[in-house]
């Protein structure tokens, strides 16, 4: 989707409170595919993760980090994870349910042809 609307919308990925840290939540699955992080105990930390989970999963457009104060997360509710359209004027045209369940690209694709038509 980043580059069928490129030019046209911009794409960012967020990153907030990690989901299942070893200290806290460990998965399985994290193990089995070796997604091993601590909860971050400082921003240098978060960012190491962040760019960590970035290169892993291959986002290829601009992340950025929520600050430690979780002040994105908590305006957005975000965790685990959401799909968001946000509008010029900051209002949010497209909210998903929370992740991984109400996480489907497909609703996204059919607000961002709703809102900007198709590319």
């Amino acid at each position: 989707m980043s580059e069928q609307y490129k030019g046209k919308v911009s794409f960012y990925a967020v990153y907030i409170l990690e989901a299942h840290p070893t200290d806290v939540w460990e998965m399985q699955s994290n193990v089995k595919d070796k997604v091993l992080f601590r909860s971050p105990r400082s921003e240098e930390e978060r960012s190491s993760v962040a760019n960590t989970c970035v290169r892993k999963l291959g986002i290829k457009f601009p992340s950025v980090i929520d600050s430690f104060d979780n002040h994105a997360e908590t305006a957005y509710t975000g965790w685990p994870d959401r799909l968001y359209l946000i509008g010029p004027g900051g209002e949010v045209l497209y909210k998903s349910k929370p992740g991984p369940f109400g996480f489907h690209p497909q609703d996204l694709a059919a607000a961002l042809k709703q809102t900007v038509g198709n590319s």
